[in-house]
């Protein structure tokens, strides 16, 4: 049986959009299923796929010239990665990354474009997300200058638990390291720390949210922030 329509309204967005502009994208989505890493696209690279999140997370991070990397946004179901290709910047100033395991509802961004110029509802879509991904890239830069490495730790994985929908979020060290752009020794001693305080258990790779209340309070006014400022 095809599921594709009502699995891509799981996404918020396409599913707040009236219906015959929803239509009108459903009939070229395709559903696809994308592993923890996947590259759906990378900096100065043209994005030829528009893709909306219907479960899991995409990271956006912000390429150095020596090769290292920093998240600056997330994408889940309330969002949309690759949308500016819509209304014409065909190259990424930023690598998209499947940063939890995900299913995705894509489109090629040629027929995205013809229904962005059709569409105020599309163009309009287009244009809100992105300000929301300028907001998180500000408070994110903010974040990262101002606060300690323990309160990012929390506050990223409550927006990972946020996206992931779960209390159990598959992340290994080594990933949660290169989003926070630190070294891994720094988050081996913060899991440690927060273990002991209660706040989370790990192993091989998969963090579990013991006591959200204890890593709340751990994390900083960002996470608060970043919630307060993502599109409902």
């Amino acid at each position: 049986m095809d599921t594709k329509v009502p699995s891509a309204l799981a996404n918020k967005m396409l599913a707040a959009l009236p219906h015959a502009d929803y239509e009108a994208l459903s009939t070229h989505f395709s559903i696809v299923p994308m592993k923890q890493g996947t590259l759906l696209f990378d900096v100065d690279h043209e994005v030829d796929q528009i893709s909306f999140p219907l479960s899991g997370m995409v990271s956006l991070l912000v390429v150095l010239k020596n090769g290292n990397a920093i998240e600056t946004a997330t994408v889940g179901r309330e969002g949309v990665a690759g949308a500016m290709a819509g209304l014409g910047l065909h190259k990424s100033r930023v690598r998209a990354v499947i940063q939890l395991a995900s299913t995705v509802a894509r489109i090629p961004a040629p027929l995205f474009r013809k229904a962005a110029a059709s569409s105020p509802a599309v163009s309009n879509l287009c244009i809100r997300y992105n300000e929301a991904l300028l907001a998180q890239a500000r408070i994110s830069a903010a974040c990262n200058l101002s606060h300690s490495v323990e309160a990012r730790f929390c506050r990223w994985l409550l927006q990972s638990r946020d996206r992931a929908e779960s209390d159990i979020v598959p992340l290994t060290q080594e990933f949660l390291s290169e989003m926070l752009g630190v070294r891994r020794t720094s988050v081996t001693e913060v899991a440690i720390k927060m273990q002991e305080a209660g706040a989370i258990s790990y192993s091989r790779g998969v963090i579990k949210i013991v006591h959200l209340q204890t890593l709340k309070d751990i994390s900083c006014e960002c996470y608060e922030t970043l919630r307060e400022e993502a599109p409902h």
